[in-house]
Order: structure tokens, then sequence, then C-alpha cells
């Protein structure tokens, strides 16, 4: 929309160029002053506004400003999960590709196709100079794995972060976690509806409150566990937030209630979640991540 001073003024030339369609000489000088002066408003106000980058979370709290899921280069896609392995297995240390979802806590190779497929993980071919992993080298590129995750750190009355120590495949292996509850985020996910849709999923809980203020975005590169020798880049989002009708001590487990997918198309899912609280005086957990 043009900004008002701009209507005026040419509003204002066009009704007396109405008004006197054959100006006199001693005239022209007034209706070119006011020409200039609505070209001059037109050209140095915006003809529009820009929309804010961050999103803002309005519920129980004050609005708090989050992220959404960065979007990364366009990720490599695959048609199938054999096309996926005829591709990456030259790419890989020669043992890593045997050792997905074989060794106790790790994934397939579907999982990973099922992943990029939906968009939780992007695989990339990066410059070396853009990557800082230096693995998984193919020629002058490396490749990598990037997940956008959000992080929450639910806290009981006392302080204590609820941290999850394991979890139960459904292959019946067991994968050690010791870090808060997390979930892979969608392509442009805004964060509060991953954090929500976390604790919906993984402890059965339908209302979180995000506390104000304690967004913070971080960046990991390290091996995948879930992939062993596949180098990989967290984009992690987090947030400290309560969620009401928790046990407040002890260890406790919840059903994985997200990865029907991964059921249906018999990869490795999730069965059970197990909890426990955790002092966090010296930042312990934190580190966990990084």
């Amino acid at each position: 929309m043009r900004p008002l001073p701009s209507l005026v003024t040419a509003g204002f030339t066009a009704a007396l160029l109405s008004a006197f369609p054959f100006p006199s000489p001693p005239n022209l000088l007034f209706f070119a002053a006011a020409a200039s002066f609505s070209v001059v408003c037109l050209f140095r106000s915006p003809l529009s506004t820009s929309a804010p980058v961050s999103r803002r979370h309005r519920g129980p709290y004050h609005a708090v400003t989050m992220r959404r899921a960065d979007s990364p280069p366009p990720s490599l896609s695959f048609s199938s999960p054999e096309s996926l392995n005829d591709w990456i297995r030259p790419r890989l240390p020669s043992d890593a590709l045997a050792s997905w979802g074989a060794s106790p806590g790790t994934k397939s190779l579907h999982n990973l196709w099922l992943e990029i497929f939906h968009g939780e993980a992007s695989l990339l071919l990066l410059p070396h100079s853009q990557d800082e992993t230096r693995g998984g080298e193919d020629g002058s590129s490396t490749l990598l794995r990037v997940v956008n995750v959000a992080a929450v750190r639910i806290r009981n009355s006392r302080g204590a972060v609820l941290v999850e120590s394991h979890q139960l495949l459904s292959d019946g292996t067991i994968r050690h976690r010791y870090r808060p509850l997390s979930e892979k985020m969608m392509p442009g996910e805004p964060v509060e509806a991953a954090v929500a849709r976390a604790v919906r999923e993984e402890l059965g809980k339908d209302v979180v409150k995000i506390v104000p203020g304690s967004y913070n975005m971080r960046v990991e590169e390290r091996t995948s566990a879930s992939y062993p020798g596949l180098p990989a880049r967290y984009v992690l989002h987090s947030v400290d937030a309560e969620v009401d009708g928790l046990p407040e001590e002890g260890e406790f487990s919840t059903e994985e209630n997200g990865e029907g997918i991964e059921a249906m198309e018999k990869a490795i899912f999730v069965r059970r979640h197990f909890w426990k609280w955790v002092n966090d005086d010296d930042g312990s957990i934190e580190r966990a991540w990084g």
C-alpha cells in the first residue's frame, strides 16, 4: 500500500491539474514543486513491510521468541532403500553399513531412508570448506546427515531435570541416551509445535508450558550414534518447560506413540522410553549434548 504522504500529495497535485488544465506560466513553478514532493515521498517510503522472521508462542506464559526448523541445502533424495544403499555404500567406511541395525542401539539403512523421505533429516554432500567433521569423504565433498532437533529440559518442583536414560527398541536391544526429551523436527516446523509433539508422543501428555526466555540454539557436529561412520550435524533448539502429571520422583517409563510409520515399514523403532530425574548443578546434562 502507498504511504499516506504520497497519496495526499499525489491527490493534491491531480486536483490542481484538473482545476487548472491550462496553467498560466506563474503557476508552473507551484505545480512542479507539488509533483516533485509527491515523487520524493513515494520513493522514500517502503511500499510493503516484511513479516518478522521469528515466531512467537503465546500460551500460559508471556511471548517466547523462537525459530522454525532451519531449511538446509536441498537434500539428496532416493526412490527406495535399495537406491540409497547402492549410492551410500562406497562412500562410507568399509565396515560402517554392516553395523547399522546389527550393533545394539543402532538403526538400519531403512530408517535413514525413511528420515530422508519424510524430511526429518537431510543427506548432503558438502565441500570440505563447509564441513568440520572431515568424514565420509566423496572426492572433494563430505557426506553429512543434518537434523534439526527440539530438546526439552523438563524440571520438577525441586528443579531436577527429566532425563531419558535409555530406550527399548523394537529389535529388543537397548539404546542408551542420558539426555533430555528430544524430537527430530519436520521442515519449517515451529519449535513450540515440535516440543508439544515430543511431549505428546514420548510422555503421553497434551499440555506443556514453555518457560519464557529459555530458548537457545546451537550446532553440534559428530558421528551419528544411530548410524556409525556417518558424520552428522545437529541443530539443537532447546527450551525449558513444565509438564503436569509426571511422577515427581524416582524412575518411570512411557510407551512411544509416534513411530507408526517405522513400525508399518518394518524399520527399527522405539517401543518404550525410560526416564529419571537428575540434579544438574554441574551442567553435565547440557554437556551430554556436546
